[in-house]
């Protein structure tokens, strides 16, 4: 069984469109990763999938971010990301 998350740093970008998102997800993790958190998770809503692979791609060249995937069901699943840092 997978140990869950606790208390990690969240962002809700589900109602927003990518160029809202993008910008304050850069903000998000920066915040997140100079508060020490060695994880987050980001809140992205399923809709259309658009969103979620966009803020996929801009994880994946992120330099702060060391892992990145689908989160657990308990933590919204196929509508979050977590995010592990370096």
């Amino acid at each position: 069984m997978k140990k869950p998350l606790g208390p990690v740093p969240e962002i809700d970008l589900h109602a927003l469109i990518v160029a809202e998102a993008i910008p304050r997800l850069a903000e998000f993790l920066q915040g997140a990763y100079s508060a020490g958190s060695p994880q987050a998770l980001i809140v992205h809503g399923k809709g259309t999938g658009v969103l979620r692979l966009e803020v996929r791609r801009y994880l994946a060249h992120h330099p702060l971010v060391f892992h990145y995937g689908e989160a657990d069901r308990f933590h919204g699943g196929a509508g979050a990301t977590q995010v592990i840092f370096r």
